[in-house]
């Protein structure tokens, strides 16, 4: 596809000074005033005894069940309230009887239940046990329509499907009608179940949003476990302690580093970056992990931003010289503003690096030739942007697809996470595998849906999102090209899914954590760019996850 003509790059096009403005930060140093967070000592220390005695009594639920159903109920709620790391071994256990059992007589709840159970841990089951809930005439039989519980299992089953499994296409476009038609004759857990997932289903959700969320419409169930209520409620409170610690950590780190004060174009969303994060790995062992990954994300936002929204063309070119250069040295040859922020990057870097493990450091390593890729990623959307050149959408996926910040955030989150996290992971991640270009995919396109009006207003010579790519090379309106972007984002889900239960070269846990990363953009973007502009429902989910305890 050829350019616009322009005049030559280097002259006057290259020195315009881009400005777009964002609010300030909604959260200040909340995390690090706020005394009243965490809970007294001895009242923590009462939780985890209290924690422990729970855990033995659940431990012995899967022990003493020999009910399949039971079984399968007791995998769900303790997936869905945020307890499933305490019980990993019983869950495996568990799953290897219930992969066993023979499922021929199970209704619509119970199959779509087991099945999505068993995908969501990697055994390969196939779809076709749904076709005996079809008629002869090919579509689901009319005696499935009232049963909310089991259409609702079987919606969310249906997400789960690869490549090629047509009735789970089916299945998707056939529930989600009949679930919004019988909203309103549930009863309140099952409706409040039913809201929750029409609005994003479950394999899609924040892990911690959904239990703290889970815990309010299972206590409304009639069904409960109150064992499980109670533990769920304890652990949540425990996990909020946690986050609240690190998160106080990492304010105060960000305030010394004070990039968001010298830098006022940039966004100023630590604790955003850090709920973020949250969504990779809500876990408590987890927490160096965390702190380190919320540090690197801080730091590429802010280089966003540099490109974005202020640097001139030659600017950009100087900053992108000088991160592949990667050498404290060469800050000298970079504008006056920028030297402070490029020393502060490879310094965090440095200090990241000092605090692994020996035969850890080399990790680093990988994140900064990540740095280095999406820099120049930056810099060749920026020269889109001067040229005024609207790319094909292959060759904007090219760049985009690293400019997202997709496939650094997920390499930097595995340098904390221990041993699963070999070199052979690190090498397999940096030769951009199938499972990163579908996580990469997914962010971009959902990035720009939501945000390429925004971005148009705000600067007129911004690049081209994938939306006018789309809409330019296949002569299309907005529309349009908004739809057939979200198709490929399913296909990349689909993606996804395959390489969840084909994990031949690393742990499925490392591609859990793609996968993970993948349910943040679902959820940070389903409805506007909410890390840029968090509007109220993105601060009341932070609230509830960061601020809000239970009462027990």
């Amino acid at each position: 596809m050829e350019k616009q003509p322009l005049t030559f790059i280097g002259d006057e096009e290259a020195k315009v000074r881009k400005s777009s403005k964002f609010h300030p930060s909604i959260w200040g140093d909340y995390f690090i005033r706020s005394s009243s967070l965490s809970h007294a000592e001895e009242s923590t220390q009462s939780m985890i005894k209290r924690v422990e005695e729970l855990k033995v009594q659940v431990k012995s639920m899967f022990k003493d069940t020999s009910d399949i159903l039971q079984l399968m109920n007791l995998i769900d709620s303790s997936q869905m309230l945020g307890l499933d790391y305490h019980f990993e071994n019983e869950i495996d256990k568990a799953l290897r009887l219930i992969y066993e059992f023979d499922d021929n007589y199970y209704g619509l709840y119970e199959t779509s239940l087991r099945f999505r159970l068993l995908r969501q841990h990697g055994y390969h089951v196939s779809a076709d046990i749904f076709n005996k809930f079809k008629g002869d005439n090919g579509s689901f039989i009319s005696s499935l329509n009232g049963d909310a519980k089991g259409l609702l299992s079987l919606y969310n089953a249906s997400y789960l499907g690869t490549h090629g499994e047509i009735i789970l296409d089916e299945a998707k476009s056939y529930t989600k009608p009949q679930l919004v038609s019988l909203l309103t004759e549930l009863e309140q857990s099952l409706a409040a179940q039913v809201s929750l997932f029409l609005e994003l289903p479950l394999c899609r959700r924040m892990k911690i949003l959904l239990a703290r969320k889970y815990i309010l419409i299972y206590q409304e169930d009639a069904m409960r476990n109150n064992v499980i209520l109670e533990l769920a409620k304890l652990n949540f409170n425990l996990l909020q302690s946690l986050y609240q610690e690190e998160l106080k950590t990492i304010s105060i780190w960000w305030n010394d580093l004070a990039l968001a004060k010298s830098l006022s174009f940039t966004r100023d969303r630590i604790v955003e970056c850090y709920y973020w994060i949250l969504t990779i790995y809500f876990e408590p062992h987890h927490s160096r992990a965390r702190v380190i990954c919320s540090k690197v994300i801080s730091l590429i936002s802010i280089t966003d931003d540099i490109y974005d929204n202020y640097s001139t063309l030659e600017e950009s070119r100087q900053l992108t010289e000088a991160i592949k250069r990667w050498n404290p040295q060469v800050v000298d040859c970079l504008p006056e503003y920028l030297r402070d922020y490029y020393l502060k990057l490879l310094k965090t870097c440095e200090e990241i690096e000092e605090e692994l493990e020996l035969n850890e450091k080399y990790r680093m390593q990988y994140v900064q030739d990540e740095i280095k890729a999406i820099a120049i990623a930056y810099l060749q959307e920026a020269e889109w942007g001067i040229e005024r050149h609207v790319p094909s959408l292959d060759e904007h996926l090219h760049t985009s697809l690293i400019s997202s910040g997709c496939s650094v955030v997920p390499c930097a989150s595995f340098v904390g996470m221990g041993e699963v996290a070999t070199k052979e992971v690190f090498d397999w991640y940096s030769s951009f595998p199938k499972a990163v270009e579908a996580g990469c995919a997914i962010g971009r396109i959902l990035n720009d849906i939501e945000s390429h009006e925004r971005e148009r207003e705000q600067a007129g010579d911004h690049f081209a999102s994938t939306v006018e790519s789309y809409m330019k090379e296949y002569n299309t309106n907005e529309k349009v090209a908004c739809k057939k972007l979200q198709e490929i984002v399913e296909k990349a889900w689909k993606d996804l899914n395959e390489e969840s239960l084909n994990p031949t070269k690393v742990p499925r846990l490392i591609i859990e954590r793609i996968v993970n990363f993948a349910r943040s953009m679902e959820e940070i973007y389903k409805s506007n760019d909410m890390y840029t502009n968090p509007n109220n429902k993105m601060k009341d989910n932070m609230s509830l996850v960061l601020v809000e305890s239970f009462l027990v």
